[in-house]
């Protein structure tokens, strides 16, 4: 059913964050405080390997040393030699539309469900921002993870994957592709939703928990 149309049910909410890259709808009502990544919390992820003894590895294969060196760039291995874990630090949550200034949406505004971080006019176009800095050593695989709820109800899981990370002293900006808000007087009112970034091992780099609304218009 097309977002657009009138009679859209609340199951259709799902559109909401729907991605068109690996997403996974569960598609079944869950409770929202029953649901919980256990089999990443079970999990001990690695040791991570030092940037230059990772550089060492694999000598032999000069298209994967060209690769590791294009990757790290100008990285300063000396300067990082003492840190083995990465560190991901999340500088910043944007909301693109157009016609419409950028929405900034500070990290303190998601911290709580109690408050509404943002708005949304229903059947928008929009896109995430996200801004980050990662140090001491790669992330591989870093996704982003993201649960909606409405009343209580699992509407919509979304992962993708956004990509292998070096150090490096500028942030990365992350823009997602572009999606829309479902239309119709069902969808809209208050979501609840939980946002994670891990890596490849499930380490998580940020857990966000707030709540967001969808409204006939800005």
């Amino acid at each position: 059913m097309e977002s657009g149309d009138p009679s859209i049910s609340s199951s259709s909410a799902t559109a909401f964050f729907r991605r068109q890259l690996s997403r996974v709808s569960l598609g079944e009502s869950e409770d929202e405080e029953s649901h919980d990544d256990s089999n990443v919390d079970e999990f001990v992820p690695s040791p991570f390997v030092p940037l230059k003894q990772q550089l060492e590895l694999d000598k032999e294969d000069e298209s994967l040393q060209r690769w590791k060196r294009q990757l790290l760039g100008g990285v300063d291995l000396d300067e990082d030699e003492g840190e083995v874990d990465p560190e991901v630090q999340f500088i910043g949550f944007s909301i693109l539309t157009k016609g419409r200034e950028e929405l900034d949406i500070p990290l303190s505004a998601l911290s709580s469900k109690a408050e509404v971080a943002f708005s949304l006019k229903e059947g928008c176009s929009y896109n995430l921002k996200f801004t980050f800095t990662v140090k001491h050593n790669l992330v591989s695989g870093l996704t982003y993870v993201n649960t909606v709820w409405r009343c209580g109800t699992q509407v919509d899981e979304t992962r993708i994957m956004l990509g292998t990370f070096s150090p490096r002293m500028e942030p990365y900006v992350h823009v997602l592709d572009e999606e829309r808000t479902p239309s119709g007087i069902v969808a809209q009112g208050i979501y609840s939703a939980k946002t994670k970034f891990l890596d490849d091992d499930g380490r998580c780099y940020l857990e966000a928990a707030y709540s967001f609304e969808i409204r006939k218009d800005w």
